[in-house]
């Protein structure tokens, strides 16, 4: 009778064992998964992403972001009502009104050319989660200094992952993505808006989404770069 108890035991262990690794490995693919194509998830994110969704659409890549695989670091729809603003709290239109220049009614006003340029900058080659990139301690980035990397416009930015602290004890904390645009190759440590990841590894079928923090940015990171684009170009509605 003890025998037969003992493998008993033995096997309620093993059993115990069994579905502990079966967790492990379910809880290894709970990863966020959305069933569909990076446009439609922009598209069912009505807050907050309905603006950005629009200017996927002006800037007419529509097609790659329901086909081509890439990483998106995706702005919310606040950055861009902050950067074209308003006759009274500044922005874009504040800029043109005081030149003389017709201000922006609608996003369509602005080139398509000027969302595709400043919308790539948000882009990168490549399906990278949280995992895949490197460790960043902005207070010893001789240490931990992140990774460059070339968005898809081919501009220049330091991303990494920030290690938390816990109970004491340095980078054992929860991890969170920062990304930092370098707006001078030539001087790598000068950033224009670091930003933190307000939510990582978003996965629809094709390419990874990063949802960007509440930064106070502007599209594009400069905003006087894109003040400038739309000065020389003009407004469709002012052609």
């Amino acid at each position: 009778m003890k025998a037969i108890l003992i493998v008993f035991a033995g096997l309620v262990i093993f059993l115990a064992g069994c579905k502990r690794d079966e967790y492990y490995i379910d809880g290894g693919k709970a990863q966020a998964d959305y069933p569909g194509s990076m446009m439609e998830y922009l598209e069912q994110k009505p807050v907050p992403f309905d603006t950005i969704a629009q200017i996927v659409k002006l800037a007419e890549m529509e097609d790659t972001f329901r086909n081509a695989d890439f990483t998106f670091f995706a702005p919310d729809d606040d950055v861009v009502k902050r950067t074209i603003g308003s006759l009274t709290n500044g922005g874009l239109n504040a800029d043109l009104y005081r030149l003389g220049r017709d201000t922006v009614r609608q996003l369509s006003d602005i080139s398509p050319v000027i969302w595709r340029k400043f919308l790539t900058r948000y882009m990168f080659a490549g399906i990278n989660r949280l995992k895949d990139y490197p460790q960043i301690d902005l207070g010893l980035q001789s240490q931990y200094p992140g990774q460059l990397y070339y968005s898809n416009s081919n501009d220049v930015f330091n991303i990494g992952v920030i290690y938390g602290d816990a109970n004491g004890v340095r980078y054992i904390g929860p991890r969170r993505l920062h990304i930092m645009y370098i707006p001078d190759i030539a001087s790598p440590t000068a950033t224009y808006s670091p930003t933190y990841i307000s939510s990582s590894d978003i996965k629809p079928r094709n390419g990874v989404v990063h949802t960007l923090a509440y930064s106070g940015s502007y599209f594009g990171y400069n905003y006087g770069e894109f003040f400038d684009d739309v000065y020389v170009t003009g407004l469709t509605s002012s052609n």
